[in-house]
């Protein structure tokens, strides 16, 4: 199928939001407790939870664009389906193992910003979900579901 540039920007227009209310649905809601505390771990267990969360995740946002597709007619080709759910799941698992973005945010200066508003060692003084390494995470993950949106739109 020949896209043009409009109907690559309705797609683009419909899919980006709505793989960003998926990716919220996703990560608080469809993503059970043990995925969320284990996924960091460093060892054979963190990777399968953490490949756990990333597939249910993937099932909710590939059926979102796939409803999308569907209902409005979307110019979207099987490609651009299949690269757009590719880059979200890759890039989602890889900042989910947590060592591997706090080491990126390290590099690029942000390695203090990672442990802004977490509670200190041996206290409860900050229980809440924001933190600096939780801002960072889903700015990732907003970043790549951007890119997937855009793949998805134009590949």
């Amino acid at each position: 199928m020949q896209l043009d540039a409009m109907g690559m920007a309705v797609a683009f227009a419909a899919v980006l939001p709505a793989l960003l209310v998926a990716h919220n649905v996703a990560d608080h809601w469809v993503q059970t407790e043990s995925q969320s505390v284990h996924k960091g771990w460093r060892s054979h267990a963190g990777r399968l939870a953490c490949l756990r969360h990333v597939a249910s995740y993937t099932m909710v946002t590939a059926g979102t664009v796939a409803l999308l597709w569907w209902l409005l007619g979307l110019p979207i080709t099987p490609a651009g389906f299949v690269a757009g759910q590719l880059v979200s799941a890759v890039t989602h698992y890889w900042a989910d193992r947590r060592h591997t973005l706090a080491r990126l945010a390290a590099l690029v200066g942000k390695g203090g910003f990672v442990t802004f508003g977490a509670p200190r060692p041996g206290r409860d003084d900050n229980p809440t979900l924001g933190t600096g390494a939780y801002a960072l995470d889903q700015s990732w993950h907003w970043l790549w579901l951007g890119v997937a949106a855009l793949l998805t739109a134009v590949a």
